[in-house]
């Protein structure tokens, strides 16, 4: 679009501001929109709403850069409307004389400055972007392109799913005969179009005194590289944003073809607003099909980041402000937030806690040296089916600014991190993003952890803890982000925890995998609160969500309806917290928390001293002592608080030690087995489960559990006893141990 493609050019009368000549007929010539362009560019300040000081002209900027110049559509709108339809309507026609009239402004302006002497430049690239929604319609979905819209302006958002590598594409050709050496200059079409090469040599009917009066033959051009006009062009996918695409869609994608100042400044997983020409071309799928089966593909004007991260993109009115601050005050506040995580689930405080301090997250730090320091908290949920565990991940989809919800079992390594992919036309090999690049800034939640493969789960190993993802592929060599907290669900290798084994053979994950999750809870189906959990599940399938915060019997739909009202304030309250707010642990919480990790160090030692193996199941290291620290930030960050205090800390702690520490000391060692064998109770206990099971019977051990907690006898202990007797050689546990048969 730096005028290669443009051409002489006619237009119907469009209004353009009285200060634009018009022609014979009521048609404006190229020459009167590059005037009127010149005009917007010298003379229009931006910034108009701020001081006089802070203003400049776009003439200025243009001055500045050279090369480029960034254009706000709504300047052009209020200096001149019917210039800004010009470009929205017929942008493949307009731009190539905003970018003529650029062009002739710096000439201008360097040739004045330069007293007098003509400059000598070259191309300038208007990058058209819009901080409004465009005439025709607003902020576009992929989805919503339709063909109506083919060559016109269009503004979309999405994330960048894949880059190719920059390739060199032709602006101007320089063609020469092979028989008579004649050369000519050919205009290639913008975008993914080319140019047509004449199959004869035109030059000897043009008089050209090389040309062979005779004719030269068919095919006889070349292209010569010398003379012939280059710029950079890249393709990148775009796709539509997680949370826009409807449920049980696939997400929608569009091709990008970006040239100039455009290249390489996106990477995949990078969220854009792209203003661009809706287009079409022939792809080679259609090669053999009719002449009007066009693949579309955008052109691309302007590509703006999406500052800061998710949280700060949000907007917040003075209102909001004041009732977020408002509800910050109050003195159950944490109390408050957990209540509002997944209300329609039963019980399970502390993983709502857990799972409130994830989506709050802890503070990010950048150290002196280059490195950073992760901010977002990782939590994994281990234990038995039916225990919500996959209801904690859905909600955390909905509620989360950004979330991506996969499943292990049909999640690979490249799916997860990111893959080098050959395109099937070109045969060059591009970058493609996956699911943790496509989350930046927000929560992957991954559902049946343990189905995955043990090479998969390995790389997602450096983005749970550095958030970086490095690829050396096919030559392709570099680093994508993956800012994001993990929240994952996991079965035990037999389908259910089984108390009578270890926390190593419960928790079958690597130690590498597991040190990297700040919180482990181990969820058990226990018999406990049976019938409240069947009254909890009856009251939500009957009155709806209102009944089971409290509410006096709510119809379902307003129950649904409130409930709506307090995901969406809380959603809101989060990007808020995140964006305002990133709290720091104070000297007294400092050393508190070095107490404590001396403190878990010395436990997680005397586990392992009790356990065959040299190491705990869960490893305690740096990262755990890290891990407290996240969540202490991110309970004062609930609080809009800048620093954790000791009360942060305390809680803290009370959750990781009720989570994580309790993991570690899960399942049975063999010195709790022989201590309470030899204990009078245990002794007492093993001759009443003698009694009831005679040499050679059998029955199973949930029965056998049932009978001795009905004799007043604690399960743990009973359990205990009967790993005791089974080591002993009194009975064999069979069948995962869940049948029991005495021996002698």
């Amino acid at each position: 679009m730096s005028g290669f493609d443009g051409g002489r050019v006619y237009y119907s009368y469009q209004g353009v501001e009285e200060r634009a000549d018009v022609g014979e007929g009521g048609e404006h010539t190229d020459r009167q929109f590059v005037e009127a362009f010149k005009q917007f560019i010298q003379t229009y300040q931006i910034g108009t709403n701020k001081d006089v000081s802070e203003r400049r002209l776009y003439a200025d900027d243009l001055y500045e850069h050279r090369t480029h110049l960034n254009v706000d559509l709504k300047d052009v709108r209020i200096a001149a409307a019917k210039l800004a339809d010009a470009l929205e309507e017929r942008p493949t026609e307009t731009l190539p004389l905003f970018e003529e009239a650029a062009r002739q402004v710096l000439q201008d302006k360097m040739a004045s400055d330069e007293e007098g002497k003509p400059a000598d430049v070259g191309d300038v690239q208007i990058l058209l972007y819009s901080s409004i929604p465009l005439a025709q319609s607003a902020t576009m979905s992929i989805r919503d392109l339709e063909s109506a819209r083919v060559s016109k302006l269009v503004l979309l958002t999405g994330i960048v799913t894949s880059s190719s590598k920059p390739r060199h594409k032709a602006t101007y050709l320089n063609v020469q005969c092979k028989t008579c050496r004649g050369t000519k200059t050919l205009a290639c079409k913008p975008g993914l179009g080319g140019c047509f090469v004449p199959l004869y040599c035109d030059l000897a009917a043009r008089g050209m005194p090389s040309a062979d009066p005779s004719g030269c033959g068919k095919q006889s051009f070349v292209v010569v590289p010398t003379g012939s006009t280059f710029v950079d062009q890249q393709t990148l996918k775009l796709q539509e944003k997680p949370e826009d695409v409807p449920t049980g869609e696939l997400p929608r994608t569009v091709m990008l073809v970006a040239d100039r100042h455009c290249c390489n400044l996106v990477t995949p997983g990078t969220r854009v607003t792209i203003t661009g020409i809706y287009s079409t071309f022939k792809g080679k799928a259609f090669d053999k099909g009719s002449a009007s089966l066009q693949q579309p593909y955008i052109r691309v004007v302007s590509v703006m980041q999406e500052a800061g991260d998710a949280h700060s993109r949000f907007k917040f009115s003075n209102e909001e402000i004041q009732q977020f601050e408002q509800f910050a005050k109050q003195d159950k506040l944490h109390e408050e937030i957990f209540a509002r995580i997944a209300p329609n689930i039963y019980g399970s405080d502390d993983i709502k806690r857990a799972v409130a301090c994830l989506l709050f997250g802890g503070s990010r730090k950048s150290l002196p040296d280059g490195t950073n320091r992760r901010g977002d908290i990782n939590v994994l949920l281990l234990g038995d089916p039916s225990t919500a565990k996959s209801q904690f991940l859905k909600f955390v989809s909905r509620v989360a600014p950004i979330a991506v919800y996969t499943s292990g079992k049909g999640s690979s390594a490249a799916g997860l991190t990111a893959s080098v992919v050959q395109d099937a036309g070109s045969r060059e090999f591009y970058l493609e993003g996956g699911a943790m690049v496509l989350a930046d800034n927000g929560v992957v939640c991954i559902d049946e952890f343990d189905k995955m493969r043990p090479e998969d789960r390995v790389a997602i190993h450096e983005a749970m803890e550095q958030q970086t993802i490095s690829i050396a592929k096919a030559g392709i060599t570099t680093m994508l982000r993956s800012r994001t907290s993990v929240l994952a669900a996991a079965n035990p290798p037999s389908g259910r925890y089984d108390d009578l084994k270890s926390a190593a053979d419960n928790i079958d994950l690597q130690s590498t995998i597991l040190s990297r999750f700040d919180l482990i809870f181990i969820v058990k189906d226990t018999r406990e609160h049976d019938m409240a959990i069947a009254r909890h599940v009856l009251d939500n399938h009957r009155l709806g969500s209102a009944a089971l915060r409290g509410g006096p019997g709510a119809a379902a739909d307003a129950g649904q309806s409130q409930e709506a009202q307090d995901v969406e304030f809380l959603k809101r309250y989060i990007h808020y917290c995140r964006s305002q707010c990133s709290p720091r642990v104070d000297e007294e919480a400092a050393r508190r928390l070095a107490a404590f990790y001396v403190e878990i160090r010395n436990e997680a030692r005397a586990q392992a001293d009790n356990t065959d193996s040299q190491q705990p199941p869960v490893p305690i290291t740096v990262r755990q002592l890290e891990a407290v620290v996240r969540i202490s930030e991110s309970l004062a960050k609930m609080s809009l608080q800048p620093i954790a205090t000791l009360e942060h800390v305390n809680i803290a702690i009370e959750l990781f030690t009720k989570s994580t520490m309790d993991a570690v000391k899960s399942g049975l060692t063999q010195a709790e087995i022989s201590g309470d064998a030899q204990m009078g109770h245990a002794n007492r206990l093993t001759e009443r489960i003698k009694r009831r099971l005679h040499i050679g019977a059998q029955m199973t051990t949930r029965r056998l559990l049932d009978e001795m907690v009905a004799l007043g006898e604690p399960e743990t202990l009973v359990l205990r006893v009967l790993l005791a007797m089974a080591a002993q050689g009194d009975v064999t546990l069979t069948r995962e141990r869940t049948q029991v048969t005495r021996v002698r």
